[in-house]
């Protein structure tokens, strides 16, 4: 039987850098946590890639929904090879092997996947001081861009007089891609950014949510052409540290059973400001929307199910004092998805928290509340 194959255990050990190794992908480009370049099979550019982190692939171009997986996965899908022949190329056949050598084998597969993890811990931990680093060296955000920038999102200080202490600035953050050299990091561009501290359960800070700014573009924010990449804008936002579990504490009032959580900085605030009695609610920023949902079940049909996968141990969830959940949803994400992470995450916490009431809220199709606010103050 296929499901009691000691090579599964081997395969599996095997890191997704190892396979992209061994298997000789060549243009793949690493970006943050991913490996994107081409298709092996469809050859398309700029929608394969692979998560280092969670150790799953994805070709989102010609070859369909089906093309995703593992390591195994993975290696069946650049070679076009079953799943037993791609047990082969990973281990050897399973015949001819004595006791001893599948015990061994077995042995040290556990010992990589050990080292693996060990490294990922290290890792991890180096990229939260890095973070913290970078926190604790910026400096308060009133009186400076930050303040000018919010005030050009509709975040006036009419609106909003005090800035809360989760946001900072840094007058040259620095922009960073990867390098050609591997573990290696370029520094592109040195900026005035906004700084918002990203706090786990304990309260400690674990990442930092950086936004560069360029008061001259309409919205505010930094437009960044990627050096060789013609064509290619990077994005003016990035994390760095470990934000799962975390998120951006704006305001938590004392005694307070209500908490509305957006993805996004400006859209909590928003949310915050629109508020007529924002001292009874907390308003926290979820940093993105897989860290609202955790990880979700996976298996055909369930794309859009929002089942959460319960086995996610270091998945968000509110804290006990939380009787009442609000997610708000932006409109300018794929409706179906965006809608099914959401619900994902609200029943995690619902199971989590007993008695906890979880809502969602939407802004309306192609819009979110900035977007709203934005309007408003325009017109």
């Amino acid at each position: 039987m296929v499901s009691h194959d000691h090579r599964l255990i081997e395969a599996k050990a095997m890191t997704m850098t190892e396979v992209v190794a061994r298997l000789e992908l060549t243009g793949l480009v690493r970006t943050g946590g991913e490996l994107v370049g081409p298709c092996p099979q469809c050859g398309g550019h700029d929608r394969f890639g692979i998560n280092l982190q969670t150790g799953i692939f994805q070709c989102r171009k010609e070859c369909g929904p089906h093309a995703k997986g593992d390591q195994i996965a993975l290696v069946q899908h650049a070679l076009g090879l079953d799943f037993r022949a791609a047990l082969e190329w990973f281990c050897g056949p399973a015949e001819g092997l004595t006791e001893a050598e599948r015990i061994e084998r077995q042995r040290k597969a556990e010992d990589n996947r050990r080292r693996q993890d060990g490294i990922a811990r290290q890792k991890r931990e180096d990229s939260i001081r890095a973070a913290r680093d970078i926190w604790f060296a910026a400096g308060p955000a009133e009186g400076t861009a930050v303040r000018d920038y919010l005030t050009l999102r509709g975040i006036s200080p009419a609106l909003f007089p005090t800035l809360p202490q989760t946001l900072r600035f840094d007058p040259a953050a620095r922009y960073t891609i990867p390098a050609d050299r591997p573990g290696q990091w370029d520094v592109i561009h040195f900026g005035p950014a906004m700084i918002c501290a990203v706090v786990d359960a304990a309260g400690r800070v674990t990442a930092v949510h950086r936004t560069w700014l360029d008061l001259d573009q309409p919205k505010g924010k930094l437009n960044l052409s990627h050096p060789s990449r013609k064509g290619e804008t990077l994005p003016a936002k990035k994390v760095l540290g470990s934000k799962k579990g975390g998120a951006i504490r704006f305001i938590t009032p004392r005694g307070c059973d209500t908490m509305i959580m957006a993805e996004g900085v400006e859209t909590t605030l928003s949310a915050l400001i629109a508020d007529p009695a924002p001292q009874a609610t907390a308003y926290w920023c979820g940093v993105d929307l897989g860290n609202m949902a955790g990880r979700m079940q996976r298996g055909p049909g369930l794309k859009f199910a929002g089942l959460p996968d319960l086995d996610d141990s270091e998945a968000w969830l509110p804290p006990e004092w939380v009787r009442h959940l609000i997610f708000v949803q932006d409109g300018d994400s794929d409706p179906k998805l965006t809608t099914a992470k959401l619900k994902a995450g609200l029943r995690r916490a619902m199971i989590k928290r007993p008695g906890l009431r979880g809502s969602i809220v939407h802004a309306g199709e192609g819009r979110d509340l900035n977007d709203i606010l934005m309007g408003q103050r325009n017109d």
